[in-house]
């Protein structure tokens, strides 16, 4: 359960935030959703932080528990830690956020960020599933 003030993956968090900022900065927001994600991945190797882009993770049945046998690919899962979605939309439809939510929920990992590089705001949702809070899912199958 994470503490109460406290946040999780903070420095890794800000990372994340200052590499979209320079993005943002440097490209502007009228741009296709690819041209971002590799100047993302450009700006987090030359702040030598680890990430995996597109990589299969494995998602898990809520109620049973069981392993499925398609997964998702998320844009990018940075130190093993963080899913980050980029997006290039005017406006995020909710499903969006749920999208994310629901990835959170049936995998490993319990931080994610969606980044609209687009919006006339550039403002990250930040979403939090805890593991603690995953009741089906046990720590040898993460």
């Amino acid at each position: 359960m994470l503490e109460k003030g406290k946040v999780l993956h903070k420095e890794l968090s800000y990372e994340i935030w200052g590499a979209a900022l320079e993005v943002r900065k440097n490209f502007g927001s009228g741009h296709k959703e690819k041209l971002y994600q590799e100047a993302f991945a450009d700006e987090l190797s030359k702040r030598k932080i680890n990430f995996e882009r597109e990589k299969s993770t494995r998602i898990f049945h809520p109620k049973t528990g069981k392993a499925m046998r398609c997964g998702y690919q998320p844009d990018f899962i940075v130190d093993k830690k963080i899913i980050v979605e980029l997006k290039a939309a005017p406006l995020l439809p909710k499903r969006e956020i749920d999208q994310l939510y629901d990835y959170l929920r049936n995998s490993k990992y319990e931080l994610g960020y969606l980044i609209n590089f687009a919006s006339s705001k550039m403002k990250p949702v930040r979403v939090i599933y805890t593991n603690d809070r995953k009741t089906l899912m046990t720590t040898d199958k993460l």
